[in-house]
């Protein structure tokens, strides 16, 4: 355990989503090997709640430092949108001295985590079943890969949009006429980096029990596929391929996107009574009695002459003042916004979801805790910004210092 990095204090104190505490984590010290995105959001998670995370990136840098524009003093917008609070050191473990090093700041850390090819670690003589459990015995070792070490798709690389395709999400996507679409965001890295993290807490609650660390085996594939619901449960119980509907729900109706006057909407009318309470709301009170809509399994045989009715009824209303009647009366109903209107709607400031330091602007936790509430401790790093600081707490000598840098261990400038 290390002390928990400080929340903003001095002219930054009042910028937005900031950590207002030490943060529920504070204390964990997390060594951090990944790269791209699935296990930087983990660690995101994890130091925006107090944890001390250490990113240890390779002479060449994080790539997606490079994935942009846009741009902030070299750093793409890719790699700022998931890398606060972190503290960075860019150290070449391809050298057994620069392995050496990460040993050395392996000591006293909490966790691990890494997203190297399966068997880079042992190849590297750091495995964990071998080497790391033994030396350290209470350290909690996550990798992130793309399918798990073995299998027929074993220790072969996975990425977020060929994972989409492979496990079914592309197939749900879409409609009939687009065929399977990639999902506009990058679920499965983003949905690894959770299970990542409540992987990690896991272990670490079982670790207060038994003293004792382990392995977790985190793949694109498993959390990819986790997320496929309801369409495996749908399958699981009527063996029928499930198809892509566009925006109505599979198994509800009417959960939908509705055309108004101003705006599209979106309604979820998830059951009977709140059919007929919409129904009611809307002057439409023959329908929750008509045939065609008395049950939920009537509504979806009849969805679109359903659907007509509705748009019909809405063609004249002023979508987002209707949202706001509709959501009042405890109908679910909100307007269809873009990006840029979602970020400065008035709940998202009410809530802290844009988070603001300095020139730093990010999305904010999600994670609202009433007496350690995290949020943003620093804009995300520099390249190698904290090498030195890093290393001196870690008890290396400025002489030591000097000669890793010197060697090409320690990297001060991106290689290319």
């Amino acid at each position: 355990m290390t002390d928990a990095v400080p929340t903003p204090e001095g002219p930054h104190a009042g910028g937005k989503g900031l950590a207002k505490s030490a943060g529920a984590l504070a204390g964990l010290k997390v060594i951090d090997l990944t790269r791209v995105l699935g296990g930087p959001y983990c660690t995101m998670i994890l130091s925006d709640h107090g944890a001390e995370v250490v990113k240890i990136e390779p002479p060449q840098g994080d790539e997606v430092r490079d994935w942009g524009p846009p741009f902030v003093e070299g750093s793409a917008s890719y790699f700022i949108g998931v890398n606060r609070n972190k503290r960075s050191l860019a150290l070449d473990l391809g050298k057994p001295e620069g392995r050496a090093v990460l040993m050395r700041l392996l000591e006293g850390a909490d966790v691990l985590i890494e997203n190297y090819k399966p068997g880079a670690m042992e190849k590297w003589g750091m495995g964990y079943a071998d080497v790391l459990s033994k030396r350290f015995p209470t350290l909690v070792h996550c990798r992130v890969s793309g399918f798990g070490p073995d299998g027929p798709l074993g220790a072969l690389p996975g990425y977020d949009a060929v994972i989409q395709a492979m496990v079914g999400l592309m197939s749900i996507n879409g409609n009939a006429e687009t065929g399977p679409l990639r999902m506009g965001t990058p679920i499965v890295d983003l949905a690894t980096g959770l299970y990542s993290a409540i992987g990690i807490l896991m272990a670490l609650q079982e670790r207060n029990r038994s003293g004792q660390g382990q392995f977790l085996d985190m793949s694109l594939h498993d959390c990819g596929m986790a997320l496929l619901h309801p369409q495996a449960a749908n399958y699981f119980l009527n063996d029928r391929r499930p198809k892509a509907t566009g925006n109505p729900h599979p198994n509800i109706s009417p959960y939908s996107k509705y055309r108004t006057a101003t705006c599209e909407v979106f309604l979820a009318v998830g059951n009977d009574p709140a059919f007929r309470k919409f129904c009611d709301f809307l002057s439409l009170k023959s329908l929750p009695d008509d045939a065609r809509f008395r049950t939920n399994g009537d509504r979806l045989a009849n969805r679109d002459q359903l659907t007509e009715i509705i748009e019909a009824r809405l063609a004249a209303e002023d979508g987002h003042a209707l949202c706001d009647r509709l959501l009042k009366a405890g109908v679910p109903a909100g307007p269809v916004l873009h990006v840029d209107e979602a970020m400065n709607a008035a709940h998202t400031a009410h809530r802290e979801m844009v988070t603001e330091l300095g020139a730093y602007r990010g999305l904010g936790t999600p994670i609202k805790m009433s007496r350690t509430p995290g949020g943003t401790r620093a804009a995300p790093p520099r390249f190698n910004e904290h090498g030195d600081d890093i290393l001196a707490r870690h008890g290396f000598t400025a002489d030591e210092v000097n000669e890793l840098k010197a060697k090409g261990i320690v990297v001060g400038t991106r290689r290319t």
